[in-house]
Parts: structure tokens; C-alpha cells; sequence
């Protein structure tokens, strides 16, 4: 005895499957942005937790009709340091010391590269910089 569950019943599967991942993922946002906020301590963050967890449903809801305002401003606050991050990681690694530059203008100098005043422009803005 197979029982089809027909065209209806595969759109009601899928459509509960898209609910359940949608669930999942507010409930790992919720999660994330109770661990990134810098404005609760960890007692806070303990009890938000321990809410969210006891009772999923109901923890989550209160969570964003309480600190929904402060969720956004935790994302954007996460990327600027991310973002800060990164820039500080690019310029300690492609930073070049001047001695660098002008060990590399004497050479092109010697090699008849550069000009004495290509050389020149080149050094005084090596050394202002």
C-alpha cells in the first residue's frame, strides 16, 4: 500500500523545509548578535542565551522586539572592524620603508634609468612623505 503525497503535499514539504531553514537562520543571528554585543555583559548575555535556548520560539521573538534596533547596529559595527582589520593588515605588509625606495632610485640612477632630476623629484618625495 504507497501512498503519493500528491502535488499539494510536495509543495506544503517544501514550503515547510524553506520555513525550518528560515528558522535556523534568524535563531543563528539571534545567536551571533547576543555574543557580538558590546553593550551587554556576560550575565546578559548568559540569561539571553539561556532564553533563547529554554524556550526558542517565544526567546527569539522577545529578543528581536526588544534589541532588534541594537542587531543592525552590531552588524555594521562587526564589518568597520572587520574591514579595519583588513586594512590594517594590507598596510603592515605592503608597507615599504624608505630607505627601501631609495636604495631602489640609486640603482635605477646607477643603471641610467632615471635622470639626475628624475632622481631628485623621485627623493624629495620619497623624503617627504
Amino acid at each position: 500500500m504507497e501512498e503519493s503525497i500528491g502535488f499539494f503535499g510536495l509543495i506544503w514539504s517544501i514550503f515547510l523545509l524553506f520555513m525550518l531553514a528560515a528558522w535556523i537562520w534568524v535563531l543563528i543571528s539571534v545567536v551571533a548578535d547576543i555574543f557580538r554585543s558590546q553593550d551587554m555583559g556576560g550575565v546578559a548575555k548568559a540569561l539571553w542565551i539561556g532564553f533563547v535556548i529554554i524556550i526558542p520560539w517565544l526567546g527569539v521573538l522577545v529578543y528581536i522586539v526588544v534589541r532588534g534596533d541594537r542587531m543592525h547596529e552590531n552588524t555594521v559595527d562587526a564589518i568597520a572592524r572587520a574591514e579595519e582589520a583588513r586594512r590594517d593588515y594590507i598596510r603592515s605588509v605592503a608597507q615599504v620603508s624608505p630607505a627601501d625606495e631609495l636604495s631602489k632610485l640609486a640603482e635605477l640612477k646607477e643603471k641610467g634609468i632615471l635622470t639626475d632630476d628624475e632622481f631628485a623629484t623621485q627623493k624629495s618625495r620619497i623624503l617627504s612623505a
